[in-house]
């Protein structure tokens, strides 16, 4: 076995076994911060203002290419002196695992080699759903992940991402994700982990310890995006500090990730890559932070064109220089003006070598400094064994969320004839989330991708894959997936081509959607899935729908397979919420599958025949309208806005609550209490329940939202097994974040036991104690502790 292998295997055999993160290792003596600063500072001394600048920056690779390869002479034009980072440097490119290593071999030895420096560049990409690169494996997108509740199973597959990347002499990612989404309508929405703070830290992270590892010398830096109250309104301080900077903060104490990505945004009506208040005061001052802050690509210029907040680019690199800013990517516009700007007065020296000093420390701490850097793996490389695949499917099975079933699932043996129709039947393109390899290189450079490498299962293949012979899929597409002008590009400068290329991308090869004959399958069939929902242009950065119905005409055509009286199990893909109000009471099931990746379709096949157990419970609050309002369950419910609240999913079998034991009192500054239940799988099914503590204040006049995420556990638990089921909970968690200071108060709290959020099985009142706690050193306690 070797020790890539162990690593992911100790870390599948903890997977599920405690909620609360391990120590971070990270900093060990020989990363001492003196060390570190002593080399940093030396080499800084040592460089002229062009050596300085360059580390500051990113460029794309296609800058050193010519003829698709690495081309010497360009490099000495383009990159003379160096450069901090290449950027998305694989999601562009068609290269094998191989290639793509030796690509990073011949610019960092171009780097090491020819530069007088001989700094080598940061090859940073994209990570929320595995490493970006062409044959690498594909996991759920990042949503989905949230539906797992599962913070091991992210921890492993971020492990394996980390594996990935450094073999391909990648050391830096810009993910995960963190923003908080309470809006549907958001195109972002896929990439989060959804609407909790407490759920987004938590698996945040997991998955940042799995993707830098216990070494940054073998791990990778993770990126925190987007901060802070990205895709909201983020200008209420008590709101922003308990829940929006949250997951960042936690991962940063946690977890030790040492990157920062600013949202596009802005606070208090300043652009964030210009915010002192939101990138020192809060990022530095508040929290403590003492890493790297890159841009969001082109969001620097963005100060200036967009925002018209600047007034050139020189003007907006100063400020987010000045601001807290370190590194412009994806390409050098505003910071290769600083000479002129250093000349002219307008920013000092000591600003810009603050910034390259935080480049190069992350650089010293990746290894990339040493006196012989390891860039990639040797030998033949392999971006999906059969492990990593293993890990995309127990991914997508445990994402998939039973939203409802009247019995008619799992499948029955005596059911011989299944009518798969709809758009998402038997494409691969309702697997892949935004920021997948697949995704990018479609969309934003225009590219087919090759739906074997990595092999990419759809439904239709996967439902084959797990029915007897004797059982006959009848399949046809019936609908496209939207009307002309369901969707656009909406990133200024693009032009409409994009989604247009995409769009002929998705329905190359496929036939026209015959709806007479999906008709006749269903008239002929024992049982229907619907496949319906959203591909990789109808959801994502850069691309808005005009609402969340079902695409197109998918809504009229799920009714008319409603109307022939057959039962219609609808399988939702996508990257949000999409309303099924009109066929909650029609439809036999509803299945909601997200963007599962390349194993989605053999985990789907799985769940409705009955081979997994669905698990997955809601990380947002589905819809009942197209209200554009916020949503976030914390704050109570009008049921008339709500189809299935935060933390719904059914299961094939039942569990039953029960010995709720918890203390009625404890004091203030106790470190933690416990509350502890029993568990009881009552089916006939083994199953596995996702068990959440809320918390309630019970004084009407409190500031705390009224009902709040403070612990979950999955238990695996066979037909007729009970588990007793412990929380070790801190009263800082109970934390508030007001009169700029941070303050838990006592009081009486309703601590609650639920399968949802409003799915409430027990709960006690607790009595907290003492005299009002202030935190003068901020929040360090943020999880419960599970046993």
């Amino acid at each position: 076995m070797t020790r890539a292998f162990f690593i992911l295997f100790l870390i599948l055999l903890t997977a599920c076994s405690s909620e609360h993160s391990k120590p971070i290792k990270l900093n060990t003596p020989a990363f001492s911060n003196e060390l570190i600063n002593k080399k940093v500072d030396s080499i800084i001394s040592q460089m002229t203002l062009d050596e300085k600048l360059v580390q500051i920056e990113g460029i794309r690779p296609m800058e050193v290419m010519k003829n698709g390869k690495f081309s010497i002479e360009k490099a000495r034009e383009v990159i003379p002196h160096g450069i901090g980072h290449f950027c998305q440097f694989s999601s562009s490119l068609t290269k094998s695992p191989n290639e793509l290593r030796d690509f990073v071999r011949d610019i960092q030895n171009y780097l090491i080699t020819e530069t007088r420096t001989k700094i080598p560049a940061i090859f940073h990409e994209e990570a929320i759903t595995g490493f970006a690169t062409q044959g690498a494996t594909t996991y759920p997108q990042q949503i989905g992940m949230g539906c797992t509740w599962n913070p091991g199973l992210i921890e492993a597959c971020s492990n394996t991402t980390r594996i990935n990347m450094r073999s391909a002499g990648a050391t830096f990612a810009l993910s995960p994700m963190l923003d908080i989404s309470r809006s549907v309508h958001w195109n972002r929405i896929e990439e989060s982990y959804g609407e909790d703070a407490y759920l987004t830290a938590r698996l945040g992270v997991a998955f940042v310890n799995g993707l830098q590892g216990d070494d940054f010398k073998t791990g990778v830096a993770a990126t925190t995006k987007h901060f802070a109250g990205y895709g909201t309104q983020n200008n209420d301080p008590k709101e922003l500090y308990e829940e929006y900077i949250m997951p960042h903060e936690a991962v940063m104490k946690l977890a030790g990730s040492k990157s920062v990505m600013p949202s596009y945004g802005k606070y208090k009506g300043k652009a964030v890559a210009i915010s002192d208040d939101m990138l020192t005061k809060i990022l530095r001052n508040d929290l403590d932070y003492d890493g790297l802050v890159v841009s969001d690509y082109g969001a620097i210029n963005l100060v200036y064109k967009g925002h018209k907040q600047a007034e050139s680019p020189k003007h907006a690199g100063v400020l987010s220089l000045k601001a807290g800013m370190d590194i412009e990517l994806s390409k050098p516009i505003a910071f290769p003006h600083l000479p002129e700007a250093l000349e002219d007065g307008l920013i000092t020296i000591d600003v810009v070598d603050a910034a390259v000093k935080r480049s190069l420390t992350m650089k010293v701490k990746l290894g990339l400094l040493d006196k012989d850097p390891q860039i990639g793996t040797d030998g033949d490389l392999n971006f999906d064994p059969p492990k990593f695949r293993e890990l995309a499917y127990k991914a997508a099975s445990q994402s998939i969320v039973l939203l409802k079933n009247n019995g008619i699932l799992p499948l029955k043996k005596d059911i011989k004839t299944i009518g798969l129709l709809g758009p998402n039947g038997s494409t691969v393109h309702c697997l892949l989330g935004d920021y997948t390899y697949q995704s990018m290189i479609s969309f934003w450079w225009s590219t087919p991708f090759d739906p074997n490498n990595p092999k990419l299962v759809s439904l239709h293949e996967g439902l084959k894959n797990k029915l007897s012979n004797d059982v006959e899929i009848l399949q046809e597409r019936g609908c496209d997936w939207s009307a002309p002008l369901e969707s656009k590009v909406t990133a200024d400068g693009l032009g409409d081509d994009r989604l247009s290329k995409v769009k002929m991308i998705a329905i190359e090869g496929l036939p026209q959607p015959d709806l007479n004959r999906a008709l006749e399958i269903a008239n002929e069939s024992d049982v229907i899935i619907a496949a319906v929902g959203e591909n990789i242009y109808l959801c994502g950065e850069g691309r808005e729908r005009k609402g969340i119905r079902l695409p197109g005409e998918q809504e009229a055509f799920v009714q008319q397979l409603v109307n022939t009286g057959k039962p219609v199990v609808l399988v939702l893909f996508g990257g949000r919420q999409q309303l099924v109000n009109k066929f909650e009471d029609t439809c036999a099931a509803i299945v909601q599958a997200w963007f599962p990746g390349e194993e989605g379709g053999n985990a789907l096949a799985d769940v409705l025949v009955g081979n997994v157990n669905p698990s997955g419970k809601l990380c947002v609050t589905y819809p009942a309208t197209e209200s554009k309002t916020e949503t976030n369950y914390k704050n109570g419910y009008t049921d008339a806005d709500v189809q299935y609240p935060f933390g719904y999913g059914l299961s094939y079998t039942s569990f039953e609550y029960s010995n709720l034991e918890a203390p009625a009192s404890i004091n203030i500054h106790d470190d933690r209490f416990t509350i502890a239940l029993n568990v009881k799988n009552t089916g006939q099914l083994d199953g596995d329940e996702i068990v959440q503590l809320y918390v309630s204040p019970k004084d009407p006049n409190s500031t705390m939202k009224p009902n709040q995420l403070k612990g979950f556990q999955r238990v695996s638990l066979k037909a007729g097994d009970t588990k007793t089921i412990t929380f070790k909970v801190a009263p800082e968690q109970l934390v508030q974040y007001k009169n700029d200071q941070w303050i838990v108060e006592p009081g009486n709290y309703e601590f609650k036991i639920g399968a949802s959020s409003t799915d409430i099985r027990l709960s006690k009142t607790i009595e907290i104690k003492g005299d009002y706690k202030i935190l003068e050193n901020g929040r360090s306690v943020f999880f419960s502790l599970n046993k």
